[in-house]
Parts: structure tokens; C-alpha cells; sequence
């Protein structure tokens, strides 16, 4: 048996990014290591974690393709699903997020807005499914 149990994405800066998920969508951290290289969310199922680009060139010595404001963003994305999209869209954006995509209501009814994290990660904010 497998069980898919984490998430976890590159950052140049794990505090800061861990510190940028509180202000914008009020999530806890789960864990954060001593070393500051390693840290966990408080998300339900699935852990939403980070990892500093220091540690992950230890893992990965080749190299990797790193998230940055400056290009596009990555093939995937962070989703979050809420009652209120245009309020976490604000938060997000108040936090320090890069606007995509404000909020727009989809022809299958659900409003969804895109940002991007300090990092660079693309996060989608979403309303629950009409």
C-alpha cells in the first residue's frame, strides 16, 4: 500500500514563506525545523510543506528548475477552496502575493482567482462548486 502524504515545493526562504501563508490565508504551521531548512502547514489531509533550495540541492545535485517571480510559473499549483474567494484573493494579495487573475465566475459556476506566492508558486483561490 502507498499513501500520497505530502506536498512540498523549493523556497529560497522557508520562515519567510511559511510567515506569508499565515498572513494571507491564516494557516499555522505544522512544524517547522530547527534548522529553518524544513516546514510543515497545518492543512487537513495532505501536507502543504517547503523546503529551502539549499537542502533540496543535497537531494537533488543535478540541479531543478526553481520557482521565480521573474518567469512563468511552474506546471502546478497550491489550491485553495473557500466560501469566500474575493476575500482570501485581498488577504493574498495584502500579504505580499503577486495578482494573476482576479476573481472571475467560471462557466461551471465556481468564482477563481490566481496568484502567486513571494516565491513564485501559483495558488489558486477558490469558491466551493455551484
Amino acid at each position: 500500500m502507498i499513501k500520497f502524504s505530502h506536498t512540498i515545493f523549493y523556497v529560497k526562504d522557508v520562515s519567510k514563506t511559511i510567515h506569508f501563508y499565515g498572513a494571507a490565508f491564516g494557516i499555522k504551521p505544522k512544524f517547522i525545523h530547527e534548522s529553518n531548512a524544513y516546514a510543515e502547514l497545518m492543512t487537513e489531509g495532505v501536507a502543504l510543506a517547503f523546503v529551502s533550495e539549499d537542502l533540496a540541492m543535497t537531494n537533488l545535485p543535478e540541479g531543478y528548475e526553481r520557482n521565480s517571480i521573474g518567469r512563468l510559473p511552474q506546471a502546478c499549483e497550491i489550491a485553495f477552496t473557500t466560501d469566500d474567494p474575493e476575500k482570501w484573493y485581498r488577504k493574498a494579495l495584502e500579504a505580499g502575493a503577486i495578482e494573476l487573475t482576479p476573481p472571475q465566475l467560471k462557466p461551471w459556476g465556481q468564482v477563481v482567482a490566481y496568484v502567486r506566492d513571494p516565491n513564485g508558486i501559483l495558488i489558486e483561490i477558490a469558491g466551493e462548486m455551484s
